[in-house]
C-alpha cells in the first residue's frame, strides 16, 4: 500500500473507531503494512465495567458486551473468521499478575478478513456497545 493511501486509511479507521476506544492512527499503520496473505490472532483482554453508559441505556458491563458480541461473532465468521476461545480470564500463570474479566481470542484468515470486520457497517454501529462494557483493554495480534 503506497504511504499516502496507508496514512489515510489508517485515518479514516482510527477516526472510525476513536483512539480512545479503539486503535491509534500509528497502530493501524501497522497492522495495514504487515504481510498479506498470512492468518493472524487477535487476543483480547477485557476489564469490564460494573455499568455501562451503553448507548441503550444503563445496563450492566457484561450485558453491553454481549450486545457487541451478538453482532461482532456473526460478522467475524461472515468475513472468513473465528473465534478460537471466548471466556473468562482465571490467572497469570508466569508473569506479571493482571486482572481481567474476559479472554477473547479471533483468527483471521488474512489481514484483509480483519479490515473487513473493522470496515462492515453493523459491526461499527456495534462499537459502541464494546466502547461502554470496558473499562480497559488490551488486544495483541500474534502471526498465524
Amino acid at each position: 500500500m503506497q504511504e499516502q493511501t496507508l496514512a489515510a486509511r489508517a485515518a479514516e479507521l482510527a477516526g472510525w473507531y476513536g483512539a480512545s476506544a479503539g486503535p491509534t492512527a500509528a497502530q493501524w499503520r501497522r497492522v495495514l503494512s504487515g504481510a498479506e496473505g498470512t492468518p493472524i490472532t487477535l487476543i483480547n483482554f477485557f476489564k469490564l465495567r460494573p455499568m455501562a453508559a451503553d448507548p441503550d441505556g444503563a445496563i450492566s458491563g457484561m450485558e453491553a458486551m454481549l450486545r457487541y458480541a451478538a453482532v461482532s461473532g456473526p460478522t467475524l465468521a461472515k468475513v472468513g473468521g473465528r473465534f478460537l476461545l471466548t471466556g473468562a480470564f482465571e490467572t497469570t500463570l508466569i508473569g506479571e499478575d493482571e486482572d481481567w474479566d474476559l479472554v477473547a481470542i479471533g483468527a483471521y484468515p488474512n489481514r484483509a478478513a480483519l479490515l473487513a470486520l473493522f470496515d462492515d457497517d453493523a459491526y461499527r454501529a456495534a462499537w459502541a456497545h464494546r466502547v461502554a462494557a470496558i473499562a480497559r483493554q488490551r488486544v495483541v495480534i500474534a502471526a498465524g
